[in-house]
């Protein structure tokens, strides 16, 4: 599929969102952490609020984020068939929002230490994921319907990336600096009951920003799609997406492959393994995360940039390329040295530094080529379909993507059991012998190369780059423009 160059900007009419509209809709993040810093600490809640062991409280978890995978997609049938005159985006999230937090309110205080007990925690955190997929899958679904552009798309990710280094920053400043110390420094009843409320209130906050922003966008005629008569949304249509949208099976295999390497690294017990026993420095993974916040901006805005030029797939693409080979840098440095004297202030400290901030900037690159590909995927549906069904699309790619990520955990845990840790968990300050090593290796940087690999071969056989974007739109907009024309007539 082919386009002059000139093609995109004679043939095609791009939408275009307004600086504020964007920067308002990316403050969603202001909900979406701020319910992540507090839904975090949900196992103290139901330790000190409802009696509920440790054990148990693993499984309970375990078992809620299977159900949260399985309402994703169940929300498509919700998003299809509401559709009234002030829309169906500030409504979804407005109700979902009062789910969330008035769950979230109800586990950290109003139930809480009032002597109930695993049955009342479950059924909390149950309407919390009710909640939480609503306010979530529905942000979701706002940027294809703000703009089109193939230079603008990409820049919502930054915005959303400046917000989301930002709230969960400022939060654990709030939260563990200056409201833990004013409870007696440890997580009781009383500390959980005022997190709850901060972290309520900033997301309301959230919640007044993106409806305002969505507020042009959110009207009926923006979820017509293409059919003139469209009946309202069946199974079989959930099926037929995933079983012809193309560019969607290529980008659940690359996302759902790098989201399973990245939630596995990010296991306790892997940042353990690298910073308490290889490295021999816990604090080295704070520092770490601090120091590579204002480069992780400058790389998402670059790389947005580089989308907007070169387009979704190309992004994902080429920086994924450089993923690797800065991986493959990394693990070689890491096998030649004493991994001891990262720790130090010298020069194996300097370079394993650059080369995790460049690791991270890179991967950022790929997260704005995945955030934008994402709204591409929506628009080649309506194309190939007709029909406008973004909760369908992000719902389908939600659900495979938790379901498989779910993972993560089993696959850290049964790594170190390998080694040894059967009986008890890695602690910093323990033997470093070779299995722990390459153990440590294999699940912080080899499983993300397996992943990227993934990524390269699924994109190779995806259609959908720049060019065949540009095509998308010409026939949306041809479509849109032949519909309105014979409802004129």
């Amino acid at each position: 599929m082919s386009v002059m160059a000139g093609a995109e900007t004679k043939e095609v009419s791009y939408r275009r969102a307004k600086l504020w509209q964007i920067i308002l809709y990316s403050m969603n993040a202001l909900i979406g952490m701020s319910m992540y810093s507090l839904i975090g600490m949900a196992s103290y809640s139901a330790s000190i609020g409802y009696g509920i062991a440790t054990v148990l409280v693993g499984y309970i978890l375990t078992g809620t984020r299977i159900f949260d995978a399985v309402t994703d997609p169940m929300l498509a049938f919700l998003y299809d068939r509401i559709n009234t005159r002030f829309g169906k985006i500030r409504i979804l999230m407005i109700a979902g929002w009062v789910i969330e937090a008035g769950s979230v309110l109800f586990m950290f205080n109003f139930a809480s230490s009032k002597g109930h007990g695993a049955g009342t925690f479950i059924l909390i955190y149950i309407v919390y994921i009710v909640g939480y997929t609503i306010c979530n899958m529905t942000a979701l679904t706002i940027p294809p319907l703000m703009t089109n552009d193939p230079k603008q798309r990409p820049k919502l990710g930054v915005w959303q990336t400046v917000f989301n280094y930002l709230v969960p920053v400022t939060l654990t400043i709030v939260l563990n600096v200056v409201l833990l110390p004013k409870f007696g420094g440890t997580y009781n009843q009383q500390f959980l009951s005022a997190a709850a409320y901060i972290c309520v209130g900033v997301s309301f906050i959230g919640l007044l920003a993106v409806c305002l922003a969505v507020r042009e966008y959110d009207i009926p005629e923006n979820f017509a799609g293409l059919e003139k008569n469209r009946d309202h949304l069946r199974l079989r249509d959930m099926v037929d997406v995933l079983k012809h949208n193309h560019p969607l099976q290529c980008y659940i295999a690359s996302a759902a492959s790098d989201k399973i390497a990245q939630q596995a690294a990010s296991q306790a017990i892997v940042t353990t393994l690298m910073y308490g026993i290889l490295i021999g420095d816990m604090g080295m993974a704070t520092m770490l995360s601090m120091v590579s916040m204002l480069p992780s901006i400058l790389f998402a805005a670059f790389g947005a940039k580089y989308a907007g030029k070169y387009g979704n797939k190309e992004t994902i693409v080429t920086w994924t390329k450089l993923c690797l080979v800065i991986t493959a840098v990394i693990i070689v440095f890491l096998s030649v040295i004493d991994t001891r004297n990262i720790a130090s202030m010298g020069p194996s400290m300097i370079i394993y530094v650059i080369l995790d901030m460049l690791l991270n900037g890179t991967k950022m690159c790929v997260t704005m080529g995945d955030t934008a590909f994402l709204s591409d995927v929506v628009d080649y549906e309506l194309d190939r379909s007709g029909k406008f069904i973004p909760a369908v699309v992000t719902g389908t790619y939600s659900l495979i993507d938790k379901l498989v990520s779910a993972f993560s955990a089993t696959i850290a845990a049964a790594g170190v059991a390998m080694i040894g840790y059967t009986t008890a968990m890695p602690q910093p300050g323990d033997a470093l012998t070779p299995s722990v090593f390459w153990m440590c290796i294999f699940l912080r940087y080899g499983l993300a190369v397996c992943g990227w690999i993934v990524t390269l071969i699924s994109m190779r056989f995806c259609e959908l780059d720049k060019a065949a974007m540009v095509k998308v739109q010409e026939n949306i907009q041809k479509r849109k423009t032949k519909l309105n024309d014979g409802e004129a007539a």
